[in-house]
Parts: structure tokens; sequence; C-alpha cells
């Protein structure tokens, strides 16, 4: 018994100790974990701080980058808003000077006014005073002696009418036949502008004599298919290594010189593959002339036309006037109109679109009939441009124009044609030429000065007002035109204008 007692005590302490034991190593092991979730903790709480002073510290660099950049954006527009106040102050004193300068012309202006009624005044006093003394002098009333003034001068004036008539219809039968002439050479020279250029003949280098048997071939079947399926006509002759392709037609001349090149570098040359290379070539032009016609809208800096007027805007890169390519003539034109508009303040795209196709018609002159400002605005017209671009392209060469537009294109045309070196002309030939024109007009009595201008296409001359009247300006004017006719050569037509200008001066003292 006392066993069990010991035994059961024995187990109750070491039950006791077990569970103090446990108790205890339970409590370490909570006192371990709290300890190292509180260095965590703490491990958490200062890497926290460390990143929220990174962050404040990234955000204190950002808001000084910011603050530095706001800074300078205002220091650029303190400076710029200087600049605009001293435009400002300097346009402000420039309208000043000009008011005052407005100003002091005024009273002079209301001054001369002044004296010139006062002068009137004295003038109509001494009139009045000059024809009492008539009529006391001649006898006659002035109602009667001008009766008898009018008469005499009606009898003379019709004297000279009759005179004058049979003088014009005498010297319009002996100018008939050259006034026929001229409208002739006028409609040919038209179609002359590439014999000028290029002299319709375009030369092709062959390797050999021996190529030339070639392209004639049996009994001249090849050359018959070339000349068949280009429209030209090929000239073979006893010229070493060239043969020549003559046209009136810059495209069909281009067409037949790429396929010639073509046949020439391929060897294989019968009418089959003849009409082949002309078709290649014929496709190759006409990307050409739409690249052409592309680069020019470009260069110009028009915008919306049709695909169709482009394609016919790159043939005027095969047609020259004068000497002078049209297509580039028509972007020198498009381009200085705009600026003239712009100038002037009109309507700059409504310029520059009708100074870029102002010449559009010179692309089918050769297949339709008009003046190629008339062919140019119906053309346009089909393609639904505005009717103001239609007015000047119809109107650049008219004497009266309706639109500002018309006048500007017409001037840009004639200044781009009319500058030294547009034209095949050589500048001293060009100046001689001008020079011959004045001296033509100096030689004639009375003539104070002359000026050659527009190209030697007008003269001017100022006549001394007290040798030369209004009567005698109509005839000095008509002597000059002949005199121009007989002694100088000259493309075109040539305008002359007298001036005869009256002045009185009178100083303010």
């Amino acid at each position: 018994m006392e066993v069990l007692i010991t035994a059961v005590f024995t187990a109750l302490v070491v039950a006791i100790l077990a569970g103090v034991i446990g108790f205890w190593l339970r409590n370490a092991l909570i006192s371990r974990s709290a300890k190292a979730a509180l260095g965590a903790a703490q491990d958490q709480i200062r890497r926290a701080e460390e990143r929220s002073k990174e962050i404040l510290l990234e955000a204190k660099e950002e808001a000084i980058q910011a603050k530095t950049a706001l800074e300078q954006e205002l220091r650029a527009r303190r400076q710029e808003f200087q600049k605009q106040e001293q435009r400002l102050e300097q346009r402000e004193e420039s309208l000043e000077r000009r008011s005052s300068g407005l100003d002091s012309r005024e009273s002079k202006l209301r001054n001369a006014e002044a004296q010139n009624e006062k002068k009137i005044g004295e003038l109509e006093a001494l009139r009045l005073e000059e024809a009492k003394r008539l009529e006391s002098i001649s006898g006659l009333s002035l109602s009667e002696a001008k009766e008898l003034l009018l008469r005499r001068a009606e009898e003379g004036i019709q004297f000279e009418l009759a005179r004058r008539t049979r003088d014009a219809e005498e010297q319009f039968h002996d100018q008939a036949d050259g006034v026929a002439r001229e409208i002739i050479a006028g409609s040919i020279q038209r179609l002359a502008s590439e014999v000028v250029a290029e002299s319709t003949v375009a030369s092709v280098q062959i390797p050999s004599d021996e190529m030339k048997g070639r392209l004639i071939g049996r009994e001249g079947r090849n050359i018959r298919a070339i000349e068949a399926a280009t429209g030209v006509d090929l000239i073979i002759d006893d010229t070493p290594e060239t043969v020549s392709i003559s046209c009136f037609d810059p495209i069909r001349r281009e067409v037949a010189r790429r396929a010639l090149e073509k046949l020439i570098q391929d060897g294989r040359i019968h009418p089959a593959r003849i009409e082949e290379l002309v078709q290649r070539a014929q496709a190759d032009v006409n990307e050409t002339i739409r690249k052409a016609g592309e680069q020019a809208m470009l260069d110009s800096n028009v915008k919306g036309l049709h695909p169709e007027l482009i394609k016919m805007m790159g043939r005027l890169k095969y047609r020259y006037s004068y000497g002078e390519n049209v297509l580039q003539h028509s972007v020198e034109v498009s381009l200085m109109a705009s600026m003239l508009a712009s100038e002037l303040g009109s309507k700059v795209n409504v310029a520059r679109t009708a100074g870029f196709l102002h010449d559009i018609g010179k692309a089918l002159t050769h297949e339709v009939e008009g003046p190629h400002a008339e062919i140019g605005a119906d053309l346009v017209a089909k393609y639904g441009m505005p009717d103001e671009i239609l007015k000047a392209i119809r109107e650049h060469h008219d004497r009266e124009m309706t639109t500002v537009e018309s006048f500007l294109v017409a001037a840009a045309d004639a200044i781009s044609a009319a500058r030294p070196g547009a034209r095949r002309d050589t500048v001293e030939h060009y100046i001689q030429r001008l020079e011959a024109l004045e001296n033509v007009a100096r030689g004639f009595a009375g003539v104070e000065r002359c000026f050659a201008i527009q190209a030697g296409r007008e003269i001017r001359v100022m006549v001394k007002p007290e040798e030369i009247d209004d009567s005698k300006a109509v005839v000095l004017a008509r002597d000059i035109v002949k005199r121009i006719e007989e002694t100088l050569a000259y493309p075109g037509q040539i305008k002359v204008v007298v001036i005869r200008e009256s002045r009185t001066v009178e100083f303010a003292r």
C-alpha cells in the first residue's frame, strides 16, 4: 500500500513538475516569439522611416526641379513680354512719328489749297478782264467771237478729218499684207517655241553604224514599225553613230527616244519587240509626267488639285516657250502671285492656284484650237475649280480684268517672262535691244526722256509739254511705232506710251 501511495505521489510530483516546466517553456517560447515579432516590427518601422525619408528627399528634389523649371519658364516669358513690350513701344513711336508727319503734310496741303483758290480767283478776274479787252478791240461780243471761232474750227476739223481718213485708207491698203503676215506669224509662234528650244529634233547615240541597218530592217519594216508606233520621223543619214528623231510633239519625241535607246540596248529589233518597248516607254514617260506634276505642285504649295490636272501640268515638263520651261515658269508664277497677294491682303490661295494653272492650256494647244488661256480655263472648269481661279486663268492675257487675282497672275506672268535670262537670250543682246529701242524714241524732236520696260515689250516716252501738245503727242506715238517697225527686229509687239505732263511748282516760305 505504501508502495502504491509512493508511486502515486511520485507520479503526481512528476506531473506537477512537468506542468511547471511546460508552463515555463511555453512562457519562454511566447516571450521569444514576442521579442522576435517586436524586433521584426522595429525593423519594418525603421525601414519605413528610412523609405519615408527617401521619398521625402525625392519629393523635395522633384519640387526643387519643378520650381527651377517654372522659374526658367517664367524668366523666358518675362523676356518675351519685355521684347513684345519693346516692339509695341517702337511701333507706337513709329506711329506717333507718322502721325506728326501726316499732320504737317495736312497743314501744308491746306495752305497750298488756300493759295490755289486765291490764284484761281485771280486768274478768273484776269480772264474776265482779258475778255472785256478783246471785246473792245475786236468789236465783237463774247458769244459772237465764240461762234466765229467754232465755225472756223469746224471747217478746219472737217477738212483735217477728210484728209486723215484718206491717208488712213491709203496706209491701211499699204500695210494690209504686213498685218496679215503678222497675224499668221503670231499663230505659228505658238508652235515655234519648241523650234527655239530643241529644234524639234532629238539625237540618239548608237554603238556602231551597223546598228543603222538593223534599225531600218528588211525592206524598211523596222523603221516603219517605229514611226507607226511612236508617231515620229526617224532620220537615219550619214551622221556617224547617231540617229535623229524629228517630231513637233515633245512627249512623242521623248517616248520614241526612250524606246529607241531600249531597243539598241536589247539588240532584238523586230516589229513585235518594237511595239512592246514603245508601250513600256510610254508608261515610263507617263510616270515621269505624273511625278513632275506632283513635284511642281509640292514646290508651289498648291493643294486639292484633281489627278488629271496634275498629269496635265506634268506634260508641261516637255513644253518650252521662248526657251523657257513652261512647268518651271508656272511654279515661279505661282510663288510670285502668292507673295504679291500676301503683300496686298488679297486671296493668297486663289492667286497661288491660278498662277500655277495659268498656262495649263499649253499642254493641249497641239490638240485643241483656241488661245491657251481659254483652253486652260475650260479644262480647269471640268474639274470643279472655283470661278475666281477660272477668271484669273482666262483673263491673264486680257487688257481688261475683273478681279484682283487676275491682275496679280498677269503681273507675276510678266515678271517671270520679262526678267533677263528667263528666256533664251543673252544679257548682252537683251541690253542692246533695249538700248536700240530707247535710241529710236530719243531721235524725235520734243522727247525729253524715254524708258524701255517689260523686257522691251513697252516703251514710255516723256515729252516736253511746251513743244508737244496733245494732238502732236498722238502723231509722235504713231511716228515712233512706224520707226520701230522699220528699223528693229523684235518678237511679238511693242507698246508705245507717250506721256505729256505739265507741272506747276511753287514754294511756301
